[in-house]
């Protein structure tokens, strides 16, 4: 719900969000193979799992990056459905 607080030109760092993904990303899969030579299962597993979230949250990033910016109502819009001009209480 638009509460009229919002900044006017307010964006979301998806862009920041993906490099940083990508970022993790490298160091997962790093952490997995590396860890997987060395003979630690249990840390490769981390490592696999922190690979399969953050490759999840890639994709969801991708996704809204690409849906493209959304609409955004302006000052001129109300932060909800005027009431009706009718009596308040029914039945009186």
């Amino acid at each position: 719900m638009r509460t009229g607080s919002e900044p006017t030109t307010a964006r979301s760092p998806l862009r920041m969000r993906f490099w940083l993904g990508l970022w993790g990303l490298v160091w997962a899969i790093a952490g997995t193979v590396a860890f997987a030579l060395v003979g630690r299962p249990g840390w490769a597993v981390a490592c696999g799992v922190l690979w399969l979230v953050i490759t999840v949250d890639l994709v969801m990033v991708l996704r809204h990056i690409r849906q493209g910016p959304h609409f955004q109502p302006g000052r001129d819009v109300p932060p909800y459905e005027p009431p009706d001009q009718g009596d308040p209480r029914p039945g009186s």
